[in-house]
């Protein structure tokens, strides 16, 4: 496995970040064979958030337990929308991170990602505060995640013009698959498909690291998916009751499920992206890999700086994984898979 450097932090990590949404659910003793089998192959970078239930517990007892802090870089993310709102302010970002740091149990966050925007509020006092915790030492890079590259840029320009850290990373959603309707809340910001060129042209002009979740469209690319599966389902997935109950297992999100996820049924199942899973299935039977392998390998060879947040369930899926993101894609073949021409 070959890996990538972040030049802002100074260090080479893993070219995936271990996803670690799914420790929800388990016992303590799970979360750490987890997370003990992504650092025995080679996984060192970890994407979690306040959110994320209890994982950044988890992380953090695991890290302790192993004394390797300094041998993982964390992505954590904070100032989501509350019950009472929008909370991207300095308030919220310095509630959510000395949160953070104390279930991490460590002093610092390698990358420090806003989880949503507020557009509402200019950027240059979350600059400023960002600015605070990083010249303290308390986050040594941020970001924003469902960030737009058009605000990005604005609070980039903003940090120049006084001085300041800029934003290093984003980490929007990403994959092959373009976005029908929003799979979350609103507040997500996606750079996949056809409307989101000019977003993924600014990424492979500045170079800046793109940290892409949800990197296989919550399972469409799992290789489970069919249109007849689809057709099955579809009434009962796009029923009220199901659809909007805000409820999918783990094992629908990676479309293992004997049900299909309601709400990846909802973004992602259209007649565009069965065309590009069709695709897929026919890139993979000739390169002898796995529709999944080529979904993140075209990500991976997309002109931007890409890394994808994968959260797999085994040792298996991890391997599968780190195997794509070093298989090589021709411009001509991602064009072809994305619908962009005609031929490869």
């Amino acid at each position: 496995m070959k890996k990538k450097n972040l030049p802002f932090l100074g260090r080479d990590v893993s070219p995936i970040l271990m996803g670690t949404m799914p420790l929800f659910s388990g016992d303590l003793a799970e979360h750490f064979d987890h997370l003990d089998m992504a650092t025995e192959m080679g996984v060192d970078f970890l994407d979690t958030a306040i959110g994320y239930g209890g994982a950044e517990i988890s992380i953090g007892k695991w890290m302790t337990a192993r004394k390797n802090r300094k041998d993982v870089v964390v992505l954590t993310k904070g100032c989501h929308p509350g019950p009472d709102g929008k909370r991207v302010n300095a308030a919220a970002l310095r509630e959510d991170l000395f949160r953070s740091l104390e279930r991490l149990e460590t002093d610092y966050v390698d990358v420090y990602l806003l989880h949503r925007d507020d557009t509402d509020l200019p950027v240059g006092p979350i600059v400023e505060a960002l600015n605070e915790h990083f010249q303290a030492g308390r986050i040594k890079s941020f970001g924003g995640s469902n960030w737009t590259h058009a605000r990005i840029r604005e609070a980039n320009d903003y940090a120049k013009a006084h001085g300041l850290e800029p934003f290093r990373a984003s980490s929007p959603q990403y994959s092959l698959a373009e976005e029908y309707a929003a799979p979350w809340a609103p507040g997500t910001v996606t750079i996949a498909g056809p409307a989101n060129a000019d977003a993924r042209a600014w990424y492979a002009t500045t170079g800046m690291p793109v940290f892409a979740y949800s990197s296989l469209a919550r399972g469409f690319f799992s290789g489970m998916i069919t249109r007849e599966r689809y057709a099955a389902e579809k009434d009962h997935l796009m029923s009220p009751g199901v659809l909007f109950s805000g409820k999918a297992t783990k094992d629908q999100l990676t479309g293992r499920g004997e049900t299909m996820d309601p709400i990846m049924a909802h973004a992602y199942c259209g007649e565009g992206n069965f065309q590009r899973l069709d695709r897929a299935a026919e890139l993979a039977k000739e390169k002898g890999a796995t529709i999944a392998q080529i979904a993140l390998a075209y990500i991976v060879n997309s002109g931007m700086n890409v890394w994808p947040v994968s959260g797999v369930a085994n040792r298996t899926e991890l391997a599968s994984t780190l195997a794509a993101v070093g298989l090589p894609l021709t411009a001509k073949e991602c064009d072809w898979l994305d619908l962009r021409s005609a031929t490869r």
